[in-house]
């Protein structure tokens, strides 16, 4: 079977792989490679560099001809390298070989060969690829979508802010709001969610094969590698790779900074899964309307159907996300001794976490952009809930010391339908000042909404 987007075994790279193009090069064995090839590159020219008689800086030509290894990698190349592996049956060594082959015709990079891999363990490579690739997944992918997102629902919290709303909690009649306020409150819970996202450290970590710098010290014992390798971590790319230096690991980065990475994310997406589920219903209940797309079908025998199928699709692809998130989280941060494997193949899957994720938020994306608010239903609801002033009238009733307030307003409305002019005679028999029983006497369930607009605005 010839492999394509048909005969693909993950949706993402099947089904989805057009939404996915942006993230292939970043997270794929394509991606990996290149940035394998970024480090290996960076630390042969920092090598170069740090005045060792036996390796003499390179000239300008050929650190030109290095990083444009880096900057025009190609699927050749990596195909190239995978033919290579064939035979090492070692990916790092691999790539090593493969920088090595591009030395062939250029006899000043050919004599200089071995400084490259020089004193490194593979996962000295390995590490830093990884937060390379999250850093390009993160920065360029991820949190410029959830951007969109934010921005999109902002956008409906300020223009639907004065849109009274019934609250229902615990799925009855409640306190009216505004829809602009509930969209604030996912937008703020956002805001916070997504700078937990951006604010986490992305480190690396160049020590050789347990955290020691056992081989380094070996060949120039009085040198400081220390100071090297977090130079090279944290110089600004190209020359270096824009990192956070972690000095202290075995053979393999701790990975915490990944468990915090992957637990802000689920976090982000479960906020999204209960915001999903919340449109969802609220589409149901007639809240929102759909915009009708050209030759769209909602059902196979059921004509009239517009079903919420973005809204559906999100909460399923963010659920997929965090189940792998949370495996990444709980997973890598344990390793047996100095080093086991098991966090080799795992890691392996970040793509499939991060592909889920941008997928969920494409599909929140498109769901709320087919919106459209129905007024008439959220005040039909409202006009059909007046027993939601339960809560004015006994409050201000408990203001001006009216014993057993709460328990005339229970007896009133619990549990009955309650119809305007049965609150209006309620409130005309109150013995409060009369200011305060006009201001009640006016009060619908459309007004009734607090700080709601205010608090939507701000947001």
């Amino acid at each position: 079977m010839t492999l394509s987007t048909i005969s693909a075994l993950s949706p993402l790279d099947g089904r989805y792989a057009g939404r996915l193009a942006p993230l292939r090069p970043l997270m794929s064995e394509q991606g990996y490679m290149h940035k394998r090839v970024q480090v290996e590159v960076c630390w042969f020219i920092a090598l170069s560099d740090a005045g060792f008689a036996e390796f003499k800086p390179l000239s300008p030509g050929a650190r030109t001809y290095l990083l444009g290894l880096v900057k025009n990698f190609s699927e050749a190349d990596g195909l190239a390298i995978k033919e290579i592996e064939k035979t090492t049956n070692h990916d790092v060594k691999a790539v090593e070989y493969w920088i090595k082959s591009k030395f062939e015709a250029r006899p000043e990079l050919r004599s200089a060969s071995e400084f490259v891999h020089f004193a490194c363990t593979s996962e000295d490579i390995n590490n830093t690829s990884h937060a390379l690739q999250l850093k390009g997944g993160r920065d360029q992918i991820i949190l410029p979508t959830l951007d969109g997102l934010i921005g999109k629902l902002r956008e409906m919290a300020h223009a639907y802010a004065d849109v009274p709303m019934l609250s229902r909690t615990h799925g009855q009649t409640a306190s009216p709001t505004t829809v602009g306020k509930e969209v604030a409150n996912v937008v703020v819970r956002l805001v916070t969610a997504r700078a937990r996202i951006a604010s986490v450290k992305l480190l690396g970590k160049m020590n050789g094969a347990v955290g020691n710098y056992n081989a380094h010290l070996s060949a120039w014992p009085d040198f400081d590698w220390e100071a090297f390798s977090r130079k090279v971590v944290e110089t600004p790319e190209p020359l270096g790779l824009g990192l956070t230096f972690q000095p202290y690991s075995i053979q393999i980065e701790p990975h915490d900074y990944m468990a915090e990475l992957f637990d802000a994310l689920a976090r982000t997406n479960t906020i999204l899964i209960d915001w999903a589920r919340d449109v969802w219903g609220y589409v149901s209940l007639g809240y929102f309307k759909q915009r009708l797309r050209e030759g769209e079908i909602g059902s196979s025998t059921m004509p009239h159907k517009v079903n919420p199928i973005d809204f559906e699709n999100a909460e399923g692809n963010l659920g997929l996300a965090n189940a792998v998130l949370r495996h990444l989280s709980e997973k890598l941060p344990i390793s047996r001794w100095q080093r086991d494997l098991t966090d080799s193949t795992v890691l392996r899957n970040m793509g499939v976490a991060l592909g889920y994720t941008a997928l969920g938020y494409h599909s929140m994306s498109a769901g709320l952009g087919k919106l459209e608010l129905n007024q008439e239903a959220l005040a039909a609801d409202l006009d059909a809930a007046w027993e939601v002033l339960a809560e004015p009238i006994q409050t201000v009733m408990r203001r001006f010391g009216v014993q057993g307030a709460y328990e005339k307003l229970k007896e009133v409305t619990r549990g009955k339908t309650v119809r305007a002019e049965d609150l209006r005679a309620l409130i005309e028999s109150l013995e409060i000042p009369l200011a305060e029983k006009q201001r009640l006497l006016a009060l619908t369930p459309a007004s009734y909404i607090g700080k709601a607009a205010e608090l939507a605005r701000r947001a």
